[in-house]
């Protein structure tokens, strides 16, 4: 009998059992399967089932609504989530806040080599990322809430070096997507806009006696498909839903660009009202270096990137995105992730592999909490889970971090121009404090690697040194008393009288 692997949606989502363990794909609309969501939520609102699952994601799945981990953010339908990025459900927030699933966090990149791992039947990831983070189990072990009690890493030494020890487990069932597939399970991802950890997802479901189901947008003939252009072979898949409606993104259907396919035009840039964001994105691009690999953290970072687009100098640096995209014009917002004319695209463990080893020179990355040590949070804010996505592996490799982010929150009213900052209003929200709500960034941990790390906000700027955080600019038209030092948690260090920030980057 001949092989066919396709089959319905409700079919695929009847697959999963009560007490699986599944792997989701996937980033902000980006490469996610949508379509399998949907039909286990629809499911288990109509027969109470599948019930109690674990899931597992390395980075942000969802719209902040309805879709993505929106979809399983129900009480009985899941009772663990493993999650790198949380911010896109806060419904699933909302359940980990009370308490009603075991909430735990690992790096993005942690979770996607871990993958890898369990398909090889490897002891778990040895790595060093995670050291003297929340994921350290001398911390929290990843744990974010009460009800999560299991260990998921420990402490390791090998060859006199302290590593961290991921442990594996099996997973039961990955849902995953592809562009097309044919019915022996072959997939291509050839009009997506990333690889992500598509392959090593799979892997590991097929390779631990689990169930694979592909979701993509049309089926192929067999044979049809060049071999070079699968991506993951019919013999890791179990089953294939085909959704016509399949789009690339949550606000793109199909753009050519973005896959890879073809080479467009660049964008042109859209002229923007002169804001503080752009103050801090200018300052921050002073730690450029021609020739350096960079990536750019999501939110006020990312204007960097707009920035080295907007001066025509995309050709003088290697611009990367932890989903395994080189190069390329990186979009924002709800596109975040996504390149315009990318250059290459890899596997995510592998980007990840080459973060881990060393090769990042340049890392722009945001920031939620700093303190005196120099320690940064972004994971966990007010009680409420957040999730590093690859912020840990990325922030804890580079050979140079820069954070970039507002000096305070909730309320600051600014007045920006003509090369001055006057601070009209403060902040409700301090965002240097005494001693940060989790631990994401680890200052302590930088200084031991050697790394540079600097801190820019739009009022003043700060690095870490082995006396602690250290003031060495302030923004011009800035009280440095009122308007930075009584607004902290602490005092930093003042070496000598901290510069002045260059009056360009405060006009318009």
């Amino acid at each position: 009998m001949a092989i066919d692997k396709f089959i319905t949606a409700e079919a695929a989502a009847a697959l999963i059992r009560d007490g699986d363990m599944v792997a989701l794909i996937g980033g902000g609309g980006l490469v996610e399967a949508s379509c399998l969501h949907e039909a286990v939520e629809a499911r288990f609102l109509a027969t109470g089932h599948p019930r109690g699952l674990s899931v597992i994601h390395s980075l942000g799945i969802g719209d902040r609504k309805q879709r993505g981990m929106n979809r399983f953010a129900y009480e009985g339908l899941v009772k663990r989530v493993i999650g790198g990025h949380w911010v896109w459900s806060p419904r699933m927030q909302q359940l980990a806040k009370d308490d009603k699933i075991e909430a735990y966090v690992l790096p993005g990149g942690v979770a996607m080599q871990l993958f890898r791992e369990i398909g090889a039947g490897r002891p778990g990831l040895f790595t060093h990322v995670g050291l003297g983070t929340f994921v350290d189990p001398r911390l929290d072990g990843g744990r974010m809430n009460k009800a999560a009690k299991d260990d998921l890493v420990e402490l390791v030494t090998i060859d006199g070096k302290e590593l961290l020890r991921y442990r594996t487990f099996p997973i039961d069932v990955a849902l995953v997507r592809g562009s097309f597939a044919d019915a022996h399970g072959n997939l291509s991802l050839d009009q997506e806009p990333a690889n992500v950890d598509i392959y090593a997802a799979a892997l590991a479901a097929h390779n631990s006696g689990g169930k694979v189901i592909a979701q993509v947008r049309a089926a192929v003939e067999v044979g049809a498909l060049p071999a070079r252009a699968v991506r993951v072979p019919g013999a890791l898949v179990d089953a294939v839903v085909v959704d016509p409606t399949q789009s690339m993104g949550y606000d793109v259907f199909h753009d050519p660009t973005l896959s890879g396919e073809t080479k467009g035009p660049p964008s042109v840039p859209v002229p923007q009202p002169f804001t503080v964001r752009q103050a801090i994105a200018r300052r921050a691009a002073e730690e450029l270096v021609e020739g350096a690999v960079l990536n750019y953290g999501f939110g006020i970072p990312d204007g960097v990137a707009k920035l080295v687009a907007a001066r025509g100098q995309l050709d003088r640096y290697y611009q990367t995105i932890e989903h395994g995209t080189y190069g390329g014009e990186l979009l924002e917002g709800s596109l975040f992730g996504y390149a315009r004319n990318a250059t290459a695209m890899i596997d995510g463990p592998s980007q990840f592999d080459f973060y881990s080893g060393g090769g990042l020179d340049l890392a722009f990355l945001g920031f939620g909490e700093i303190d005196r040590f120099g320690h940064v949070n972004v994971s966990k804010l007010g009680g409420v889970t957040v999730g590093p996505g690859g912020f840990i592996d990325i922030a804890q490799n580079a050979r140079k971090v820069v954070f970039c982010g507002t000096f305070d929150a909730k309320g600051t009213q600014l007045e920006i121009g003509n090369g001055r900052l006057r601070v009209v209003r403060h902040g409700e929200v301090a965002k240097l404090v005494g001693a940060v709500e989790q631990i994401t960034f680890s200052g302590r941990e930088a200084l031991k690697r050697g790394q540079t790390v600097v801190y820019v906000t739009e009022r003043a700027v700060f690095a870490l040194t082995a006396q602690g955080l250290a003031l060495t600019e302030v923004a011009p038209g800035i009280d440095v008393r009122r308007d930075v030092l009584e607004r902290m948690g602490f005092a930093p260090v003042i070496p000598r009288e901290p510069a002045v920030m260059a009056a360009a980057h405060f006009t318009a």
